[in-house]
């Protein structure tokens, strides 16, 4: 299914590798390069300033070629319309599997076509359909998941959990106001069975070019379960779906509930993050916490606002503080040191052992010595008056 050659792919990952560990250390830079230079390599931009301006060159190159079919198209008004674009998505898929066979991977080009093909997908389908929703959200998510597959374009990977997650939404409204009700309770347990899925997925992966799509799936996983029953998403969102409106001395069903999810939640989450020194997860867990503090305050106004920014930097400033000198010795688990493999000396001894292994360079041959020695005749003497 991937168009890419999976020794390229391989190749990326060993490059990716010699630079971490030539990051930690391990390795000086003119071995990172020589690593480089040594593999073949797809046509690839790392910097995100020169993929942007790629991928705006490829929008208006896209752009001017459905701006061409468009003229030729025009004669046929109303049926163009409604094919136009279907064609433009095919352009899209043609040109986005061009680019792949020429090895053009995560370049900025390929990005312009493949969403773009994406985009036009979504635009044929609600044309062809009137505007249902749910139509439209269940052929996106195939095309995105399809793109991701073939492409493994990380954005195709994203839009198809927006596109699951609006299926999902948009499948729940068809059963009318009872749908609507249970819809936050359906989206947390859909949320939790999607991240242990696909957090199975990525302890049992095999194929290292596949991680970082799970992983971002993994993390969509974790901010949608926080979201889908966070105390001012469902309370506004009930006024909008089902005009709930709540009033003066009043509150919405199972408020307590929401209450405690919005606070347990990134509690539970910032454990876990450190239990596991999982990164993604802390920092979910701190804008978790943000947003569940914003939560009480948009409906809760018990100080004027300077005076809780006031209040709310101290309180950071002490935790932060007394947490620097609690962890600032540590040397195992949680600490405040810099990581030690970037800075380790005693590391730096093995760069000629991953060079070697690299590259299958062999020590060097032994030369004979032009002196003769040897022929001891006491016990360990180690001579007897000649050389």
């Amino acid at each position: 299914m991937i168009v890419y050659d999976k020794n390229l792919l391989d190749n990326l990952s060993l490059v990716e590798e010699a630079k971490s560990l030539q990051s930690a250390g391990f390795i000086s830079k003119e071995q990172k390069d020589l690593i480089k230079k040594e593999l073949p390599a797809f046509k690839r931009q790392s910097n995100i300033l020169v993929r942007l301006g790629f991928f705006l060159l490829g929008a208006f190159l896209y752009i001017s070629v459905c701006g061409v079919i468009s003229l030729v198209g025009l004669s046929g008004e109303r049926i163009f319309f409604e094919i136009c674009c279907y064609i433009f998505a095919v352009v899209g898929f043609a040109v986005a599997e061009f680019l792949a066979n020429q090895n053009y991977y995560e370049h900025g080009l390929d990005d312009a076509f493949i969403l773009g093909a994406l985009l036009n997908v979504g635009f044929a389908i609600g044309i062809t359909t009137e505007g249902y929703e749910i139509v439209i959200a269940f052929f996106v998510a195939i095309a995105s998941f399809m793109m991701y597959k073939r492409y493994l374009h990380l954005v195709s990977m994203l839009i198809f959990c927006i596109a699951v997650s609006a299926l999902l939404f948009y499948g729940m409204f068809e059963f009318g106001a009872i749908g609507k009700a249970i819809l936050p309770f359906i989206t947390m347990l859909f949320a939790a069975g999607f991240y242990f899925f696909t957090k199975n997925l990525i302890n049992k992966l095999t194929e290292s070019y596949h991680y970082k799509g799970l992983l971002w799936a993994n993390t969509f996983c974790l901010i949608l379960f926080y979201l889908s029953c966070n105390y001012l998403v469902v309370r506004e969102l009930s006024a909008e779906l089902l005009g709930n409106e709540v009033l003066p001395g009043q509150d919405i069903p199972f408020s307590y509930f929401f209450y405690a999810f919005t606070f347990i939640v990134p509690a539970i989450y910032l454990v876990q993050a450190i239990r596991t020194k999982d990164r993604i997860m802390l920092w979910i867990s701190f804008l978790a916490i943000a947003f569940s503090i914003y939560t009480i305050r948009f409906y809760y106004s018990v100080l004027p606002i300077e005076v809780a920014l006031t209040l709310g930097g101290m309180i950071l400033f002490t935790i932060a503080y007394f947490s620097i000198r609690k962890l600032k010795n540590n040397e195992v688990g949680v600490t405040f040191k810099p990581d030690r493999i970037n800075n380790s000396n005693a590391l730096l001894n093995a760069e000629a052992l991953i060079v070697a292994s690299t590259f299958g360079l062999k020590p060097e041959a032994k030369t004979e010595s032009p002196m003769e020695f040897g022929g001891g005749g006491f016990s360990g003497g180690g001579s007897k008056g000649t050389f």
